[in-house]
């Protein structure tokens, strides 16, 4: 998780709880104590408003958050259908929950539309897509034994760049250490799939951005 990441859910966890201590924030977001003392000094240099100490405890003191957004029915209709279109592709771990935990704080739920998303043919994905995001969100290489569409296999180490999700299949592009250029690979046909540990640096002509335009992806496609 990158840092920025972490410090938001400290805030968070600090909004939803009465009281909050470094261990219960450490074992939830898997770092050390020493490191959630680091980041609430950071927080508390920001400006927010954090009370408590070392050993006792942490709140928040005021709570200022902006007012709750208000969706359409039709904007309501969008999110139930894409949570589903999602859901069908394997990809159970995109934060459902949390998008109905929001709404019913706004005051709002997810209808029960009558909008439906067909299931997909069921394939063993599911794990790939949770780690393949997290390697995209860490920028850290990937490793996997592929099988190529003529059966030809191969032994892959990649700098995952994006997620496709396709009527019957998902995919990944990244740019490939092997071919030294972008390559798609779908995850049917990824094999022992592990994060490598190795973390790289974005880089002028080999990322994400440069990729859709080099396909000639039309701007009004990527919203």
């Amino acid at each position: 998780m990158r840092r920025a990441d972490r410090l938001y859910q400290i805030t968070l966890f600090l909004r939803s709880r009465t009281l909050t201590t470094a261990r219960w924030l450490a074992q939830a977001l898997n770092v050390s104590e020493r490191t959630i003392y680091r980041d609430i000094a950071d927080l508390m240099c920001t400006g927010l408003d954090i009370e408590g100490e070392a050993g006792v405890g942490y709140r928040l003191r005021t709570r200022n958050e902006l007012p709750p957004l208000s969706f359409g029915a039709a904007e309501l209709d969008a999110l139930r259908l894409g949570c589903r279109l999602v859901s069908q592709r394997g990809d159970a771990g995109l934060a459902l929950a949390r998008i109905e935990t929001a709404l019913r704080d706004a005051g709002q739920r997810l209808p029960d539309t009558a909008l439906f998303a067909p299931p997909v043919r069921e394939d063993a994905t599911q794990p790939a897509l949770g780690l393949l995001r997290t390697a995209i969100s860490a920028r850290q290489e990937v490793h996997f034994a592929y099988t190529r569409a003529d059966g030809t296999p191969s032994e892959r180490t990649v700098q995952p760049l994006g997620m496709f999700y396709w009527e019957n299949s998902c995919s990944m592009v990244g740019w490939c250490t092997l071919r030294d250029d972008y390559r798609h690979f779908r995850l049917d046909r990824m094999q022992g799939l592990a994060l490598t540990g190795v973390h790289f640096a974005p880089v002028p002509g080999r990322n994400l951005a440069d990729y859709l335009r080099r396909e000639g992806v039309p701007p009004e496609c990527l919203f």
